[in-house]
């Protein structure tokens, strides 16, 4: 199954004009499967549009607060959780309680970490695959307010931390994380995400390409945020642009990037530490992510001796062979160059902290897009 989900990957990210370059079992067996496997996602995605045009307006949910969607048309690594994270954080800042509704998907280890930012602010968070039923059930419990009265009721060019104008933390802006796909909630501003790296793959729909919606679906876009954007050149970020503004010439674009801000100890999470800690070591970069690139590049940036990877599948459930793995590796790292290894898990995959014997424990976390990373230390005995 792994090499299968590592073989789909490969040929996602490969344009049709590099075919050959993939292996013979690739494009003799895979890719006319795929290509029918396409086909038929494509009739299913024209079947639902069709049934949502033909729903009558009840069968549609409606919130009684604003719905704000971040999503994307691509599989995962695009940053949406992160964006989720910074815009809870802004409402919450102005006073605005805001309610973040997620799908828990392949065990919930992105909702667990939205529970884990943000569980000093007055954001609520809702799991659920029926985000409209969910919603419902927290607005009753929690009650909800007009978030533009909770706005004018003073200047918000500086926004405040979360006190007497929350209205006791009633919900004012619902956010739906990996919301464009979810068309049974009805929502007022739709936020997409593109990782500027990858932006769509090979263009097709999956399972023969990332995308989830052809391209055109990107005119329903209210706000398009370009992420990654510094590890790209001034001329693939005008490619993603001029692709965009062909569908929707009047579509707002903004950029963001990962900026690691500090070290905290795993099992500490209030603790600090600086970036500095890792120069002069080995490490080893261990994902379990949509888009790891962005990761290892992050880490090599922080200047340590040398950087490896490992890098597993998204929501990849780690096992005790690859705990093995882990440890043989750094092993070799720690004897290869003659320093204490560090072993740099993200945040999403820390759970592996507890299952690998280390020395030291460490994390560091992601200014603007607020991402952790797991560290562990290993030293060759």
């Amino acid at each position: 199954m792994e090499f299968l989900k590592r073989a789909i990957l490969r040929i996602a990210s490969t344009p049709d004009a590099r075919l050959s370059e993939l292996p013979r079992l690739h494009r003799r067996l895979l890719l006319p499967i795929l290509s029918s496997a396409s086909a038929l996602y494509r009739l299913s995605l024209l079947l639902r549009r069709c049934r949502r045009l033909l729903l009558s307006p009840h069968r549609v949910s409606r919130l009684p607060v604003p719905v704000i969607s971040v999503g994307n048309v691509t599989w995962g690594g695009n940053g949406k959780t992160p964006m989720v994270e910074l815009i809870a954080r802004f409402f919450d800042e102005c006073g605005v309680a805001p309610l973040v509704l997620t799908r828990g998907y392949a065990g919930g280890d992105e909702a667990k970490m939205l529970k884990r930012h943000l569980q000093d602010t007055s954001a609520i968070i809702g799991i659920g695959a029926n985000r409209a039923a969910t919603a419902a059930s927290l607005l009753n419990k929690h009650g909800y307010t007009d978030a533009c009265r909770v706005l004018c009721m003073e200047d918000h060019t500086l926004p405040h931390k979360f006190g007497p104008h929350s209205d006791n933390g009633k919900v004012g802006v619902v956010i739906l994380d990996d919301g464009m796909q979810h068309w049974s909630l009805l929502r007022n501003v739709e936020i997409v995400m593109v990782n500027s790296m990858m932006p769509w793959g090979n263009s097709h729909l999956i399972p023969r390409g990332p995308l989830r919606e052809p391209l055109s679906a990107l005119g329903r876009a209210d706000i398009l945020v370009i992420h990654h954007a510094d590890l790209v050149s001034d001329m693939q970020l005008k490619i993603i642009e001029s692709t965009v503004l062909y569908i929707c010439a009047t579509l707002p674009m903004f950029f963001s990037r990962l900026v690691p801000s500090h070290l905290f100890g795993v099992k500490n999470p209030h603790s600090r530490f600086p970036l500095t800690m890792l120069n002069n070591s080995a490490v080893l970069c261990v994902s379990g992510i949509g888009f790891p690139y962005a990761f290892f590049h992050a880490v090599r940036e922080l200047g340590p001796l040398h950087v490896g990877r490992l890098d597993f599948l998204d929501h990849h459930p780690f096992k005790a062979s690859d705990i093995q793995l882990i440890r043989e590796k750094a092993a070799k790292l720690a004897a290869d160059y003659n320093k204490e290894t560090v072993v740099v898990v993200t945040e999403k995959n820390s759970n592996l902290g507890p299952r690998i014997p280390t020395t030291k424990s460490f994390a560091t976390c992601s200014r603007d897009s607020r991402i952790m990373i797991a560290i562990h230390i290993f030293s060759e005995r």
